[in-house]
């Protein structure tokens, strides 16, 4: 953590309509100049003080401006920051800068990255600089993956005080939910696309479920390519986020020593089968009206009639099951998320214990962040049985 910050967080895209949704929620939550100390920044210092003024922040938050483009002005603003939030992406497009900034200064950075080969890129690259640095990179602080990832963390710890031991395979089911992807999500995946096609050997950690941990590969895991009959749920569907989210939570698993074992077993899949108006995303082009573009997203209702329930199934070797669920209050794609990336960073930089690294949230924060989020962004970790 960078020790000389003036800012605890500063909101780097915040005119972008991701980055404006974090800058509302600080405002709303903690003012400025209160209990947590926050700066919005971007390219235009115009556009900032008009996203300021339209989201009802006080006229004194302090406005930076930054440019991906300019590793000058990136330094500047990383120096003054114990964390930078980042709503700028596609991040392989626009991130590398950042987080070589970051590294270099000892400053925390927290994205909404769902690019698995950019993620292994900053791990290959950057992990051993920033363990040494302090600086803690932690990516994927969004829908994907922090409920599913928190969510199996929290599995497992409702099975160790049910069980007694953690258990090998943890199944997550998409129970129900309203509301799209974000306009990132799908330039993410389309940038992703060009950078296998350009470089096809970024398939192999693509397909992989342990494409993030480098050194380390598990046993083979269940594919959910296909709909099938769940025996714990009925019918099941593919559901997209899952070859993201599978990553970060064996990675998770890796960086806390492997609590839930070296042949830990884990998918994820839709409750319902496809057509049934189930809450599944199969890929980009079942998403209804197709994806939207970056900067766009659903309107203020949209958002806040929006909401996600996941089911996590823990199961024992011998049988027994423990059962927990994550709810969150907002749509998965933007106004969850954004609550979510605030409160990791805030969680984050009260948490200086946390060595550095690129780490994930929940093997960082672990139950800090579920207290975090339970209390400030409208998520529920709920022990179900």
């Amino acid at each position: 953590m960078n020790p000389n910050a003036q800012f605890d967080l500063i909101v780097y895209g915040a005119t972008g309509y991701t980055g404006r949704l974090v800058a509302e929620h600080l405002a709303k939550r903690y003012g400025v100049g209160g209990e947590v100390t926050w700066a919005m920044a971007g390219r235009s210092a115009d556009k900032l003080a008009a996203v300021r003024d339209e989201i009802g922040a006080p006229k004194g938050t302090p406005l930076i401006v930054a440019d991906a483009s300019d590793p000058a002005s990136l330094a500047a603003m990383v120096a003054r920051a114990k964390a930078v939030i980042t709503t700028v992406g596609p991040y392989q497009l626009y991130g590398n800068e950042l987080v070589a900034a970051c590294v270099a200064a000892g400053t925390d950075c927290l994205d909404l990255s769902g690019e698995p080969n950019w993620m292994r890129a900053m791990i290959d690259k950057h992990d051993a600089a920033a363990k040494a640095s302090g600086a803690r990179i932690v990516h994927s602080c969004g829908f994907d993956s922090i409920p599913f990832e928190a969510g199996v963390w929290f599995c497992q710890e409702t099975a160790k005080a049910k069980l007694g031991h953690a258990v090998p395979r943890v199944k997550a089911r998409i129970r129900g939910m309203k509301g799209g992807l974000s306009g990132g999500t799908a330039a993410s995946g389309a940038a992703t696309m060009a950078a296998i096609q350009k470089d096809p050997s970024l398939l192999a950690i693509m397909m992989s479920p342990f494409g993030l941990t480098p050194g380390f590969e598990g046993p083979p895991q269940p594919p959910g390519q296909t709909p099938e009959e769940d025996p714990d749920v009925g019918p099941v569907s593919p559901f997209m986020m899952a070859v993201i989210n599978s990553k970060n939570v064996h990675r998770s698993n890796l960086l806390m020593g492997h609590p839930y074992g070296r042949d830990f077993v884990y998918d994820e899949m839709a409750m319902g089968a496809p057509g049934s108006g189930g809450p599944g995303f199969t890929d980009l082009g079942s998403i209804p009206g197709g994806p939207p573009k970056p900067g766009e997203g659903p309107t203020k209702e949209e958002r806040e009639t929006g909401f996600y329930d996941i089911l996590f199934i823990g199961i024992d070797r011998d049988g027994r099951q423990v059962r927990v669920a994550v709810k969150g209050d907002m749509d998965p794609g933007y106004g969850s998320t954004s609550k979510m990336l605030a409160e990791t960073a805030i969680a984050l930089v009260r948490a200086p214990d946390v060595p550095g690294g690129v780490l994930t949230p929940a093997a960082a924060l672990q139950g800090r962040l579920v207290e975090r989020l339970e209390a400030n962004a409208g998520l529920s970790f709920v022990v179900e049985g």
